[in-house]
Parts: structure tokens; sequence; C-alpha cells
């Protein structure tokens, strides 16, 4: 555990030096992961590493995801750590993950946020990466139940994996359909984030900083820095 808090702080001062808007923590390196209910240990180091990002880099926006999908965990961090919002794989609907099938819980989540952490904003995936459709479904569909029932404030599209770029067309396609925020949440670079800037509200990035431009890897202070300068460019 000290070693993941260490890593934590280092990366958000890493982030922060670049220039970054906004840091989001992830259980990214705890797979397999599983498909809605964490186990209590995992919502404890989750809170620990949440604060050590948080004192490391407290000028910076936090943000909390509980993999895969537990929500009211992140939620409940959120809460106790000062976050401003949470990342929501599948908050409507259902998918066919690697855990199975994962479904939406937006009633339990919503009248958890309106209880616990009410402005904490509920940022929700639309054809989530690692994921298929139990029904197809057109995308613009799955967008206006993501904000008018399910209540999300931003919608995030991705590709079909961790690194993979959403196609331009999807991204084009779901900033119409959006009436909230849109970010592209996935396979952004240096070389396309200015591309991707002028059809979405912001970038969620993880690989292309990463050292060696690898998925779980710590944050490479000169590849944060060099997308950075390419999404003000934009």
């Amino acid at each position: 555990m000290r070693l993941a808090i260490e890593r934590a702080s280092a990366d958000a001062h890493a982030l922060d030096r670049a220039g970054f808007d906004a840091i989001l923590v992830e259980n990214f390196g705890d797979a397999p992961f599983f498909a809605d209910e964490t186990p209590a240990v995992t919502v404890a180091a989750m809170t620990a590493c949440a604060l050590a990002v948080r004192e490391a880099a407290p000028g910076l926006v936090l943000g909390v995801n509980v993999l895969r999908n537990d929500a009211k965990a992140a939620l409940a961090v959120a809460a106790v750590t000062g976050a401003s919002f949470i990342r929501v794989n599948v908050l409507s609907g259902a998918r066919v993950t690697d855990q199975g099938i994962v479904e939406g819980k937006a009633a339990e989540v919503m009248r958890m946020r309106a209880s616990l952490a009410k402005d904490v904003r509920v940022f929700a995936d639309v054809f989530v990466k690692h994921s298929a459709a139990l029904a197809s479904r057109p995308l613009e569909e799955e967008i206006a139940e993501l904000v008018e029932r399910a209540l999300a404030d931003a919608v995030l599209v991705t590709g079909s994996g961790t690194g993979v770029a959403p196609l331009l067309a999807e991204v084009e396609k779901a900033r119409r359909a959006a009436s909230t925020p849109l970010f592209v949440a996935s396979g952004a670079t240096e070389n396309t984030a200015r591309t991707l800037l002028a059809h979405c509200d912001g970038i969620i990035v993880g690989t292309a900083i990463k050292r060696g431009r690898r998925a779980g890897g710590p944050v490479d202070a000169s590849l944060a820095k060099g997308f950075v300068r390419s999404c003000r460019r934009a």
C-alpha cells in the first residue's frame, strides 16, 4: 500500500507540473476486476490514494473511478476526499464484459448522490470499451437515455479497448446527440488531440502519457507535457 500511495503521489506531481486540469484516480492495476461491488479493502485503498493525490496536487480537479463498475463506492470515496466527479462505465442499460454482464444502476447511484454527495458530477461512458452490447441500439438513443433518464452530467466516448481511439465519425455523432459535456476517454495521442478537441469538450488520457506508452505504467513527465502542449494549441 505504501508503494501504491507513493506512485499515486508521484503521478499527481507529474500531471500537475505538466499542466493538466484534472486527475482521475482508478484501480487500473487491480485486475481482474469485480463486476460491480468491490471489497471494502479496495474502497479503503482507493480513498488513501485519492487523498494522496489531493495532497500532491491540491489545485487540480479530482475524479474517482472504481473499476469495474462500482459507482456507489466511487461516490463514497469522492464524498470523503473532496473529489468533484466520478466515472461510471455502465450507468444505464447493460453490457457484456470480461466480468460477465454488467448492469447500470442509475436509480441507486443518483439517489445515493442526492443524499451523500450532491455536488459530485457523474461522468458516464456510452458503448464503454472492453464490452459489447446485448442488443444493437443507435448511439443517439443510448446517449439520450444516459442524459435524460439516467441523469448523467457528462458523456464519455471510447474505442473498443484501452488505448484504442474511437472513430472520429462516432465522436461527431455523439457530439450532435449529447446535450451535456462530451469527452473522448480512450486512445487520444499528442498527434490526435487537436483534431479530437474540435469535436468534444475534453480528453481523458492514460496510455499516451505513460512510460513507454504502456497502459498502467508511471506517468512520463515529458510525454505528459507534450500532450498538454498539443491540447493548448487546439
